[in-house]
């Protein structure tokens, strides 16, 4: 496929290019201006392993400073409980790149904590122009949201989270994170290499968009384990007919009747495949699969990253990989 050649491609070659770029742009200031950009190396901590992996790809083409990421490999964002250990790293670090709208629910005590105790955080999923969830799915959330509200006091948007899987929002994040790291650091080079990667992943954005629209567009249908590909769907021109997960939150369970009601749905579309998510346990969609009869699971990878060196060990390979797996899963 030349089109999964050329996504590879992309996704091997921006670190290296942007790696040149940036320390090409480091080289040309006076010997004064890189001992300060060198006392400016940033320590930042992502919340997610996405936004690990574009803080890293920053940090990298920089060429100065360190970037973690506190949730592991294949962790559940919406779920994930730290340790004493997190919440310390959160406070010493100059930054923590979170997600925000809710999505790191198992986070949100422990963040707040740490902002009290000086850590800086910045969400970016608020700067990206984030998508209300449907009215049936906002609802759930908004039930959720009153009954957190009443515990801890929170504050939720009923905005969709999962903008990641939205490339151009992505692209438009790497921008942002680059700003935010130069913000803490008056270091210009991170704002530089944020919108290199932006540049890059734009050119990423176009190939998933290819490859997505390889699937007849009376057959762009999609049922998930949860409401996480609202972005994905919109962005590339989808319709997600149902999830088995009510609502944006892997955390909340399904009535009978809601199951019944999706039954219903698959049968009656006739999709091929019911999509599930790498990182959540796939007992209801399995069920779901069993009860309907001729129709396919197929894993995502929308919560996490794979492993380093995986097909989707990159932000751009999770992409690509998830495009592809679409595409295959409905068009054959």
């Amino acid at each position: 496929m030349g089109s999964r050649n050329a996504s590879h491609a992309v996704a091997g070659l921006t670190i290296a290019t942007m790696a040149l770029v940036g320390c090409s742009s480091t080289d040309q200031q006076d010997s004064g201006q890189d001992d300060a950009a060198a006392g400016a190396a940033v320590r930042a901590i992502a919340t997610t392993t996405v936004w690990g992996d574009i803080t890293g790809q920053i940090v990298e083409c920089v060429g100065a400073g360190e970037a973690s990421t506190l949730m592991p490999i294949g962790a559940d964002p919406h779920d994930y409980s730290p340790s004493s250990k997190d919440v310390a790293s959160m406070v010493s670090a100059d930054v923590v790149i979170a997600n925000g709208l809710g999505l790191e629910e198992g986070l949100e005590q422990s963040l707040a904590s740490a902002q009290a105790d000086g850590a800086n955080v910045a969400e970016v999923a608020p700067q990206l122009n984030p998508l209300p969830f449907t009215d049936e799915d906002e609802a759930h959330a908004e039930d959720e949201a009153h009954a957190e509200d009443d515990a801890a006091g929170h504050d939720h948007s009923g905005d969709d989270p999962h903008v990641w899987l939205d490339v151009a929002r992505t692209a438009r994040a790497a921008a942002v994170i680059g700003a935010e790291l130069t913000r803490t650091t008056g270091n210009p080079d991170y704002a530089e290499c944020g919108t290199l990667l932006e540049g890059e992943l734009m050119i990423l954005n176009d190939e998933v968009a290819a490859t997505l629209a390889r699937v007849p567009a009376d057959e762009r249908i999609l049922v998930t384990d949860h409401d996480a590909l609202g972005y994905l769907a919109a962005a590339y021109g989808y319709t997600v007919a149902g999830t088995v997960v009510p609502g944006g939150s892997t955390l909340a369970e399904p009535s009978s009747a809601e199951l019944a009601e999706l039954t219903a749905t698959v049968q009656e579309t006739g999709v091929p495949a019911i999509f599930a998510n790498t990182a959540d346990p796939r007992a209801l969609v399995d069920a779901l699969a069993s009860e309907v009869g001729d129709v396919a699971v197929v894993d995502l990878y929308v919560g996490s990253l794979g492993a380093p060196g995986s097909e989707a060990g990159t932000y751009q390979q999770m992409m690509t990989t998830n495009a592809q797996r679409i595409s295959e899963a409905l068009a054959g």
